[in-house]
């Protein structure tokens, strides 16, 4: 059945098990709020893996260590219960102090690709993120780490830290799940009232437009984000935090659109609610 570790320890005996025994493991690092596009992403963990590992801790975004966000008792079991759904073989859920806590002194920090974009807005959220896969990494020693793409940055600052700092993991990435009005699959969707839902697919559907126009052969990268600002401004409730056409492994802005090599990607608050999305073109 599956394991529950809620210390280093106890997941550290796990993980000893898994690979004494020859399995391969995938670990998929969430923060919680396992819907369903986090669910596709042990479908991908178990494609890859004979065991897959899926820990649950929220990063605390531009807090100090010690104010990890708490988690509900009912939000804890409805992930437990998602996770013996999806058979997973352990669940790493820390308590909040576990791994960052208050005496840790330690951190991985990503200088170049976390700079900009959501690093902007969200300082420290990537050293959180960098630390925290690290740690794990270290417990775990797995051989496949599991992300979305719609996290594109993070997808991004992870692959860097594993090849700077030599972790033998390889990072697979799962396609971003979209609802059918084309909404990008994430734990903030359940906080959006029905009037908000209809306006955040303006994000998606503006990035689509975009990506129409670069199909009808506009290359220049002013007019693209100006294409996507002023559709995003259609809406009452939206407002851009930032629109950039980058090259997805460095995160750097481009001058122009190379087809195969070119990601937009953007965040907007809708109302209070920040969403991130992008596309590939």
């Amino acid at each position: 059945g599956m394991q529950v570790a809620e210390s280093i320890n106890v997941l550290r005996e796990f993980s000893e098990i898994l690979h004494r025994r020859g399995n391969s493991i995938a670990l998929v690092p969430t923060m919680g709020s396992l819907h369903a596009g986090k669910q596709s992403l042990v479908a991908a963990a178990r494609e890859h893996a004979q065991a897959v590992v899926l820990s649950i801790y929220p990063i605390p975004i531009a807090r100090g260590p010690t104010q990890n966000p708490k988690r509900s008792q009912r939000d804890r079991e409805e992930d437990l219960s998602v996770c013996r759904g999806l058979d997973v073989d352990v669940v790493f859920e820390p308590n909040c102090d576990a791994l960052l806590g208050p005496d840790c002194s330690t951190c991985v920090v990503e200088e170049d690709l976390s700079s900009g974009l959501c690093g902007v807005s969200l300082p420290g959220l990537f050293r959180g993120v960098c630390t925290v896969a690290a740690i794990t990494f270290n417990i775990i020693r797995p051989h496949f780490v599991v992300l979305g793409q719609r996290n594109a940055q993070q997808v991004a600052v992870i692959k860097k830290m594993i090849a700077d700092l030599a972790f033998p993991v390889d990072l697979v990435v799962s396609p971003t799940m979209r609802d059918p009005d084309g909404l990008a699959l994430s734990s903030r969707n359940a906080r959006l009232s029905p009037r908000q839902r209809t306006e955040a697919c303006g994000v998606f559907q503006a990035l689509s437009t975009a990506r129409e126009m670069v199909c009808d052969g506009v290359r220049n990268v002013d007019r693209v984000i100006a294409e996507i600002i002023h559709q995003v401004g259609q809406h009452r409730r939206l407002r851009v935090i930032y629109v950039a056409v980058v090259d997805p492994n460095t995160m750097v802005p481009l001058r122009e659109i190379v087809l195969g090599h070119t990601l937009i990607a953007t965040a907007v608050w809708c109302d209070e609610i920040r969403l991130i999305d992008n596309v590939w073109l």
